[in-house]
């Protein structure tokens, strides 16, 4: 099974320089991991349709970098992820080759028009 990566786990430790924000290296760091990953899925921890998601996508092969959000950074990972993508994000959030694809709906209606397998293909995602 894929590993969870804590949200705050995976952000870099050193100092912010001066007169950058928090949240911007923060950003920045979240754009890196975005953009060096084929699948990464922002999921609520308990959220059911999160783990429909992942399921879905380990079902396929595909070995999604996983980041748990909870209460307490919800509102840090929305503003984050809203400017990567000026729409508002909703759990699951998944992004594919480096786009925000969408959430639950998004992903399973592309499973059943047969559109999901050739995205994944092309964010190199799936081997075969």
């Amino acid at each position: 099974m894929q590993q969870a990566i804590p949200y705050r786990g995976w952000l870099p430790t050193a100092a912010t320089p001066p007169g950058n924000s928090s949240s911007g290296g923060d950003t920045k760091s979240v754009r890196k991991l975005v953009a060096e990953n084929a699948v990464v899925v922002f999921a609520r921890k308990g959220c059911c349709m999160c783990h429909v998601v992942k399921l879905l996508l380990h079902g396929h092969g595909v070995s999604p970098t996983i980041v748990h959000v909870d209460d307490q950074n919800e509102a840090d990972v929305i503003t984050e992820i809203s400017e990567i993508n000026s729409a508002a994000p909703q759990f699951p959030a998944v992004f594919v080759g480096g786009e925000l694809f969408g959430g639950l709906e998004e992903i399973m209606g592309a499973h059943i028009s047969g559109e999901l397998v050739p995205r994944l293909r092309q964010a190199r995602a799936l081997w075969l």
